[in-house]
């Protein structure tokens, strides 16, 4: 099955569900060249289709190899990369002053959904390398970041990030990496980590690892965590390579999905102690790493919807080949095609629905973090700051558990077929049951969401997304367009469960906390229902004015 990237689709998501064109016109993003957006995401589809789509079936089959302390990733995966590089594709979204292009982050977003419907598992080692990018970055040194950013940001080097341990899974404070100070003041870090995607391979010829560890005078939990960047190659004053250091992957796990992804047990320190260099200040690493975390569970919420529309994709063309029984109504002789009976209807229309909410919720958050780094105007800066923090959970938790979803009814789509490896539907089902567990179960995002989300400033971040979103439906109801139907009302419906919620919750996580805790995953998937619902109406209304030759920037609220 191949994959064809939806740029149409897309746009319509990107610049009137999620606000980009609002947001441009409002000037929001400075000189940026607004034309650019579609030559570079057509460009970003076909390299994805054509590059990387082939490889998602050999990388399954392959898998990786550890042989001799070294990862061997799949056949044709290390010359993709070495043409991902030479095409720019790392740099997109990177910082100028380090070789990067400087585009938006919601063009980068949407390039991190094109990896991912592609090729899953391929796109992960980008995805990891941007959070490292932005961790450098954000609190690196000026030493560090004139040897390393650069190379990260082209995508010669990769980056990791190594949080879990055995013991220290979603509970990071209880983690043993111990770090040691040394006299040259570099620090020794002995340990062991698990589950460290690209943790090694052969696509590079270094990798720069982010670390967590603990020093011995450290306070314990939490505020006793340093972060540190260890490179797999010492590097030398002149940027040439110098010694392995002593960090090695020591296996390599047998996991359910994206096979041609290397997923590793790392160790660290067996032969002196791995050198380390500290990012930021210590005991002051998980703030350093939330820089990261907070990246990557974007990335994995667009991974959600990339798996979503890929799952989406191979469904639709096999029920438009696929001939089983007589449709009510069909003529001629035959069976018919099983898209003409009306419950696979139902079912591609729900895979294509949920697709499109975690589409635009995704993008949503991408817009409002561009927002929030570009605005000029501090008020501005913090509202955009505050609804970025508000939408990751729900644009990780949400379009993963899409993800799933979709993926699964791909499966139901493709009958006894999608159960049989060769047609690749249970592939997509297989690679997306990860993302749902990885950077922060989605138990974990809806807690954060309901703790710290709704309950910061009494909900005003929530409150205002709300009447915004009411606007929406208020264009719905107004428009007496026939084929929205009943959707106003549903929508109004759905806002007024959604304000009781997060009323109601509010109120208990002061008086019963247990009690908002145990109804925060139905009320994440109830926001993100809702939010996405929402965002569909105003890409609809958008594209209607659209072809009436109306100006739909009034639309992407949600942004």
């Amino acid at each position: 099955m191949t994959y064809r990237a939806p740029i149409t689709d897309i746009l319509l998501s990107l610049n009137h569900g999620a606000g980009m064109q609002a947001a441009l016109a409002a000037g929001h993003y400075a000189d940026y060249d607004s034309e650019i957006t579609a030559q570079v995401l057509e460009e970003a589809g076909k390299f994805a289709g054509d590059i990387l789509a082939p490889l998602n079936r050999v990388g399954d089959k392959n898998g990786v190899k550890l042989e001799g302390g070294k990862v061997a990733t799949a056949p044709g995966w290390a010359d993709a990369y070495r043409r991902w590089i030479e095409a720019g594709w790392n740099a997109v979204s990177g910082p100028e002053e380090f070789g990067g292009q400087g585009l938006p982050m919601a063009i980068n977003a949407v390039c991190t959904e094109l990896w991912a419907a592609s090729n899953m598992a391929f796109g992960l080692c980008p995805l990891l390398t941007l959070s490292a990018i932005d961790a450098l970055h954000a609190h690196g040194s000026d030493e560090l970041k004139r040897i390393y950013l650069g190379k990260l940001v082209s995508g010669e080097w990769t980056g990791t990030m190594q949080l879990t341990e055995p013991q220290a899974g979603s509970d990071v404070g209880a983690l043993r990496t111990r770090a040691e100070r040394a006299s040259d003041g570099t620090y020794k870090i002995f340990g062991s980590k698990i589950f460290i995607t690209y943790g090694d391979h052969d696509m590079t010829d270094n990798i720069v690892h982010f670390v967590l560890a603990r020093l011995p005078d450290a306070p314990a939990g939490t505020k006793g965590i340093s972060l540190f960047l260890i490179p797999k190659y010492l590097v030398n004053e002149d940027g040439s390579l110098g010694a392995r250091n002593d960090i090695f992957p020591s296996g390599v796990e047998h996991k359910l999905g994206i096979h041609g992804s290397p997923t590793c047990t790392m160790s660290l320190g067996d032969h002196g102690g791995a050198v380390g260099y500290l990012i930021g200040e210590e005991n002051r690493g998980m703030a350093c790493m939330f820089t990261m975390m907070n990246q990557a569970r974007l990335g994995v919420g667009l991974e959600g919807v990339g798996i979503a529309d890929r799952a989406y994709q191979q469904a639709l063309a096999y029920a438009q080949e696929r001939k089983q029984g007589r449709a009510i109504g069909a003529t001629g002789a035959g069976s018919s095609a099983i898209i003409e009976h009306p419950d696979v209807k139902r079912t591609l229309l729900m895979m294509r629905a949920l697709t499109g909410a975690a589409r635009t919720i995704c993008y949503s958050t991408a817009v409002a973090l561009d927002i929030a780094t570009r605005s000029t105007d501090p008020k501005v800066k913090a509202m955009a700051t505050a609804r970025a923090a508000l939408l990751t959970p729900i644009a990780k938790a949400f379009s993963t558990d899409v993800g799933t979803e979709v993926a699964s009814l791909g499966v139901q789509i493709h009958g006894g077929m999608g159960f049989i490896e060769e047609t690749g539907a249970a592939q997509h089902y297989r690679d997306a049951r990860i993302a749902p567990i990885y950077e922060g179960t989605n138990g974990i995002q809806a807690i954060d969401l309901v703790t710290r989300k709704l309950g910061a400033n009494g909900g005003e971040s929530v409150w205002l997304l709300l009447d915004q979103l009411k606007l929406i439906v208020k264009d719905v109801e107004a428009s007496n367009d026939p084929t929205f139907g009943a959707t106003g009302a549903r929508l109004r419906d759905a806002l007024d469960s959604l304000d009781r919620s997060s009323r109601y919750l509010l109120d208990k996580l002061g008086s019963a906390p247990n009690e908002a805790l145990a109804g925060a995953t139905p009320y994440l998937r109830l926001f993100g229902s809702t939010l996405g619902g929402c965002a569909l109406a105003a890409e609809a209304m958008a594209a209607r004015e659209i072809e009436d030759g109306a100006d739909p920037a009034r639309y992407g609220r949600c942004a």
